[in-house]
């Protein structure tokens, strides 16, 4: 299928890592739209892109935390464009209290109130199935469908469980246990998809300058959006239930 019949859906690609997973699309030609809770944000982002030569995108209000856009969703893009192509679950949230700029690791596990491992849970897991549900039906009609789950390094047991890894001391509780089930997520839908065109991934984007990552992180933003681009335009001989960061395979 040629890049300029594809229609790819991201949420939380106003700015950011999500909006560089956009850009990076919409210069192969794809049909982005954009999912933002702000309206007036996501069409500051559109007009930003057009500026740049990428017509094919559009912005839609929308809030992963809001069932009721899971279907107003579905709904515009099965009346717009008959078609889902790629769905890069790009939204997520660190509510952990912790220090990323410093130096002697953090650990949140003794601390962490079940009320924020719920809300941490609700938008970076449970949205991201339901949303993900919601869409399948468009997927499947689809030649090549793509899904590209948002994870992190930080989601790596074997890595968390090493002393000699570079994330040992690392670790916001609510955050990382959310992207370990979402990779969890990735493992169990790319089974039951195997044999259909439809791809599943999860995507570590590195550790970028955002407003989650911070400003000590060193990669830029410009660089956050590569691995989720390089996913979602897999050919169709490429992995499926993998956990990756710019083609290089990551410990569970």
């Amino acid at each position: 299928m040629a890049s300029q019949d594809k229609v790819a859906f991201i949420t939380g690609a106003n700015k950011g890592i999500g909006l560089e997973t956009a850009r990076g699309l919409g210069q192969l030609g794809i049909t982005v739209v954009i999912g933002s809770r702000d309206e007036a944000k996501g069409r500051a982002a559109v007009e930003q892109l057009q500026a740049e030569g990428i017509k094919n995108v559009e912005a839609v209000r929308f809030d992963v935390t809001k069932p009721a856009d899971y279907q107003a969703i579905a709904r515009h893009l099965e009346d717009r464009y008959g078609k889902l192509d790629i769905l890069v679950n790009n939204a997520g949230v660190m509510l952990d209290v912790v220090d990323m700029e410093g130096q002697g690791g953090f650990n949140t596990t003794s601390t962490v109130t079940p009320a924020l491992l719920q809300k941490t849970f609700e938008t970076n897991f449970f949205a991201v199935v339901a949303l993900t549900q919601e869409l399948l039906p468009l997927l499947r009609k689809s030649s090549a469908g793509r899904i590209v789950n948002l994870s992190s390094i930080l989601a790596s047991l074997t890595l968390h469980a090493s002393p000699k890894s570079p994330i040992y001391g690392m670790k916001a509780f609510a955050y990382d246990a959310s992207k370990t089930a979402l990779n969890a997520f990735t493992v169990h839908l790319a089974q039951e998809l195997h044999g259909t065109p439809i791809k599943v991934n999860s995507a570590h984007p590195g550790w970028v300058k955002t407003d989650m990552g911070g400003s000590g992180a060193p990669m830029e933003v410009s660089e956050g959006g590569k691995t989720s681009v390089l996913l979602a335009t897999l050919p169709d001989d490429g992995p499926t239930g993998g956990f990756f960061h710019l083609g290089d395979t990551l410990p569970w």
